[in-house]
């Protein structure tokens, strides 16, 4: 496999934390340069040294710096997707600058060019047992009359290739009643949403903090024919706008949210209030290294587990509120 080599650039009080997050998304491989360490290693050597490399050298005054591997398929497509949102959310958050500028490049390729390479990876794909997912610009000789679902990501997180997102729909096939309203919590491409509408749901909402998501949701959903008066989209974050919280209402069947664990756990206490008395919950994107974290955390709200599944490192949980 090739991979892609990418340079963070953070600060020395906001690496640990950064790689931790880096973590959450996928990102298992990276090397951290900082300033601070070689200056104590300097102080704190033993021995006696007549040379240090200037290469060596050059670190002393180095910015800190996170250097990541993403690997050229469609899932680091994904990744990369997801790496600039978290470093977005960061930033964002970031009021004291404790995290330093977090900007992202890409060594030795333009990240437009890499953006669109990524596209022959992307091929048609089947999902569950009745979805096919594909890009508008692959044919697909429907013999086995699956669903089909198009999605252009554009520079939102799902196209299918990702095990979160196959979890996701999976357990949604499973899940779903036809009829029912759907409400999908960071969207990213709409792949959910839109896989659910075309499952039997009724209506569907779609939220994300990021507005080309949302743009980018809602251009989806008309590719597959699915009507603006059954599909609307929304942009914030329920978490800290109580507004957005109030318009989104309640009385949902289902809820899906594939995103992060943290921002999960964040999310655990409003979902109950979306939901309809038994209501259904599909979360994906956690690693399976805090599966048990994020479970406690949504039970804790009032959910029973159905059932999980996993990937390659990757979980999703199915899960009902308590009547």
């Amino acid at each position: 496999m090739n991979w892609t080599e990418a340079d963070i650039f953070t600060s020395t009080e906001g690496a640990d934390i950064l790689c931790a997050l880096l973590m959450d998304i996928g990102i298992k491989g990276f090397a951290i340069k900082d300033a601070s360490d070689f200056n104590e290693f300097l102080e704190n050597k033993d021995g006696k040294w007549d040379y240090i490399d200037d290469d060596l050298m050059g670190l002393k005054n180095c910015e800190t710096t996170v250097t990541v591997y993403i690997p050229d398929n469609a899932q680091g497509a994904e990744m990369l997707i997801s790496l600039k949102d978290m470093l977005k959310r960061l930033s964002d958050s970031d009021e004291n600058g404790t995290f330093g500028r977090l900007e992202l490049e890409l060594k030795n390729v333009r990240e437009e060019d890499w953006a669109n390479n990524w596209k022959k990876y992307f091929k048609p794909l089947k999902v569950g047992n009745r979805l096919l997912i594909k890009p508008s610009w692959e044919d697909y000789n429907n013999t086995d009359n699956r669903l089909i679902l198009e999605i252009d990501p554009a520079s939102s997180f799902g196209t299918g290739q990702h095990n979160t997102t196959k979890l996701c729909l999976e357990l949604l096939e499973k899940a779903l009643s036809d009829g029912d309203r759907v409400l999908d919590l960071g969207c990213g491409s709409g792949i959910l949403s839109i896989g659910a509408m075309l499952l039997g749901a009724s209506e569907a909402s779609a939220v994300d903090i990021e507005e080309n998501s949302v743009v980018t949701a809602s251009e989806n959903a008309q590719k597959n024919n699915i009507s603006a008066d059954s599909y609307h989209t929304y942009c914030g974050d329920i978490i800290k706008d109580k507004e957005l919280v109030n318009t989104l209402g309640s009385g949902y069947d289902i809820i899906c949210a594939n995103i992060v664990a943290d921002v999960l756990i964040g999310m655990s206490g409003l979902f109950g209030g979306f939901l309809k008395p038994e209501g259904r919950l599909i979360i994906s994107g956690i690693i399976t290294e805090r599966k048990d974290e994020v479970i406690n955390a949504v039970t804790q709200k009032g959910f029973n587990v159905i059932e999980s599944a996993e990937s390659e490192g990757w979980a999703a949980v199915y899960l009902k509120k308590r009547a």
